[in-house]
């Protein structure tokens, strides 16, 4: 059973007592917390389709990476409590407005709320999105009430993952988990452009960080049946707050065409690439509780 009390939902397993009030590395008490429940556009052609996505923002993060375009949300705890009943309330209107999936948008940390949510099964799929870095057992809580999984795998080097997401085990840990994934939802499943059941993995590729991406392109490659998962390599990397070179600069039309190329030499094929005019920030979502109210 999934508790917040000794919480060890995330692989920092901090083993903080959330329901009296102790906070650990998400800094989310005992209640959930969102910012924002929208139809959302900018996810992959296959998720949000022709009417968009039903994405619900919540508050908080199991990581700490230096680049977020979240941090409002991510770090900043900006978002309000709500119930599960509320939360049910909220993914049924969503899909009165047309949503075709509903994509829960970093929900770890809050899941003792959020299962009950999700029963009885909604209507249309619904998308895990989070960043990758998730506990295999607590993923196990999930199955057959998750449709589509949607992880980021960001990073092939511990190192790398250390410097910029506080996560040192971070291959490690999310090379299980997304096995686990695709153990539970198996091959993609994509019914006139609309994915139905599956994996999609993300992956953006950071400025001077080009060998990490091809690292984890050929992981990928490796690791699935070829076809049998959706990939998505993404140029939309953008500065945010202070970073430091390289992460001070947008990414390099050849850094991309090198990930790109080397996809297609892993064999790669079945997934997305990115146009350039995707680096902005102007779709970020502006979280004024908007679908939460």
């Amino acid at each position: 059973m999934l508790t917040y009390r000794n919480c060890t939902l995330c692989p920092r397993k901090c083993g903080v007592d959330r329901e009296n009030g102790q906070l650990g590395f998400c800094g989310m008490p005992a209640q959930l917390r969102a910012a924002k429940a929208m139809l959302h556009y900018g996810e992959e052609p296959p998720i949000s389709g022709a009417y968009g996505t039903g994405a619900v923002f919540f508050s908080g993060c199991t990581l700490r990476c230096v680049y977020c375009q979240n941090s409002a949300i991510s770090e900043g705890g900006k978002g309000l409590p709500l119930d599960a009943h509320r939360l049910r309330a909220i993914f049924e209107a969503l899909i009165d407005e047309g949503a075709q999936s509903i994509d829960l948008v970093t929900p770890t940390q809050f899941l003792p709320d959020l299962l009950p949510a999700l029963t009885p099964k909604l209507p249309v799929p619904v998308v895990y999105n989070c960043g990758g870095y998730e506990s295999v057992e607590t993923l196990r809580a999930l199955q057959g009430l998750i449709d589509i999984y949607l992880p980021d795998f960001k990073y092939a080097d511990n190192a790398l993952a250390a410097k910029l997401s506080r996560a040192p085990d971070y291959f490690e840990v999310v090379s299980a988990a997304i096995r686990e994934m695709y153990r539970q939802v198996g091959s993609a499943v994509v019914t006139d452009g609309i994915m139905e059941r599956g994996l999609l993995i993300r992956h953006l590729v950071l400025p001077g960080y080009l060998d990490n991406s091809l690292r984890v392109i050929e992981w990928v490659a490796e690791s699935f049946p070829k076809n049998d998962v959706l990939f998505s390599l993404m140029s939309q990397y953008v500065p945010m707050g202070r970073v430091e070179p390289p992460l001070d600069r947008r990414l390099t039309q050849e850094e991309y065409d090198g990930a790109v190329s080397w996809m297609e030499l892993c064999g790669l094929t079945n997934g997305y690439t990115q146009d350039f005019s995707a680096a902005t920030t102007e779709y970020l979502p502006d979280f004024d509780f908007g679908g939460i109210l």
